[in-house]
């Protein structure tokens, strides 16, 4: 069972990932104590840690807001997301099971199950779900801690873009190809497959920040 503290965590993650709680939005923690019915040391813990996540920004003196985002940090997420990433594959290549491979086949037959309708919230989710099977049959606890974090950062993107990036199925579909390379132990290929894919994401991300209207002080 999740302690308090975890709980809180989660929670508050969710609603800053998701836009609940906007780029640059003043965090009120009377707020939050009512609407998680918490007290206040599992709050604190939680934003404390999410701090060191960089999607909490403490001013001493001024209070706590969301980070806002930034095309300069854009750059440098996905920069660390290249490796961090790569890294992820090859160790889940190396040590990954079939019961890995069977979970990713089940989520990515999302894709093309005719009794669901297949809207950008639930390629979000098999996103998720893929990069985390991933993350699992790595097999280290502490990479897998570092490749959740940044891709946080990163969902957070997606979810500010939305509406102005459209339909990201052929991104998610990526993953079929991905799976086949992972399941026929083919690292150099499964390397490459997972750089082109975080490659994609950030041109697509960038072209819209720089080009669709972005506000002056998110660029």
């Amino acid at each position: 069972m999740q302690s308090l503290s975890e709980q809180a965590y989660t929670r508050i993650k969710q609603k800053i990932v998701s836009l609940a709680l906007p780029p640059g939005a003043v965090i009120n923690e009377r707020a939050l104590k009512q609407e998680l019915e918490m007290g206040r040391t599992p709050i604190r813990e939680a934003l404390q840690r999410l701090a060191l996540e960089n999607l909490v920004n403490i001013v001493p003196r001024r209070g706590m807001f969301v980070t806002d985002i930034s095309i300069t940090d854009l750059q440098q997420l996905f920069e660390l997301r290249l490796a961090l990433e790569g890294l992820a594959v090859r160790f889940a290549v190396q040590r990954g099971r079939p019961g890995h491979w069977e979970r990713m086949a089940a989520v990515l037959a999302r894709l093309s199950s005719a009794e669901e309708q297949v809207g950008n919230e639930q390629l979000i989710a098999i996103d998720t779900a893929c990069h985390e099977i991933i993350y699992d049959a790595a097999d280290n606890k502490f990479l897998r801690s570092q490749c959740i974090t940044h891709y946080a950062l990163s969902l957070r993107l997606w979810y500010y873009f939305l509406q102005r990036i459209g339909d990201m199925r052929g991104a998610i579909e990526e993953h079929v190809q991905l799976l086949h390379a992972l399941q026929a132990s083919d690292e150099a290929l499964a390397v490459r497959l997972m750089e082109q894919h975080i490659h994609a994401f950030q041109d697509e991300i960038q072209a819209v920040m720089i080009g669709g209207g972005a506000t002056p002080a998110q660029v």
